[in-house]
């Protein structure tokens, strides 16, 4: 399994490492599989209700993790259109998640995507379906601009640049 690490953007509120706000995430695709992979621990600050991290801040790993997935199947970026997501079971404060997800399907103009949020021991906790659209060209050869230069993203990065 080879991985390579995504691109960041600097305000991107999953994994940009300049805003102050976000949750510095980072995110790796499988270059065989297009499966992309993310850790989340959820702080304290994640919280909805006492100890339990609030559904809105999974739901958006997840559909970080979806958009990459989709955005990674054709090197081109991609916004969601919609998105579900079920909730199996309450994660909580410093719980160590691993979320995946995958294509499904893939058109010209949609791509449909899931995901799977699981604790350490592999207990289901939530999963995602997204549909997601690719961008313009010339808005995706814009987003690639906004990549930081680090050499840890700098094959996937390339892999969006020589596409487009």
């Amino acid at each position: 399994m080879a991985t390579l690490d995504l691109p960041h953007t600097a305000g991107c509120l999953v994994c940009g490492p300049n805003n102050p706000h976000g949750l510095g995430l980072g995110l790796q695709v499988d270059t065989q599989t297009g499966v992309i992979t993310v850790r989340f621990i959820p702080q304290a600050h994640h919280i909805g209700f006492p100890d339990i991290i609030h559904g809105g801040a999974l739901a958006m790993v997840l559909d970080e993790a979806m958009v990459w997935a989709a955005s990674w199947s054709g090197k081109r970026f991609c916004l969601c259109g919609e998105m579900s997501i079920r909730y199996r079971a309450a994660a909580g404060v410093e719980m160590r998640l691993t979320c995946q997800a995958r294509v499904e399907s893939a058109r010209n103009r949609l791509i449909t995507t899931s995901a799977q949020a699981m604790d350490d021991s592999g207990r289901l906790i939530a999963s995602a379906n997204g549909k997601y659209v690719p961008l313009s060209q010339e808005q995706n050869r814009a987003f690639i601009k906004t990549f930081i230069d680090e050499s840890a993203t700098a094959a996937a990065a390339n892999a969006f640049a020589h596409r487009n």
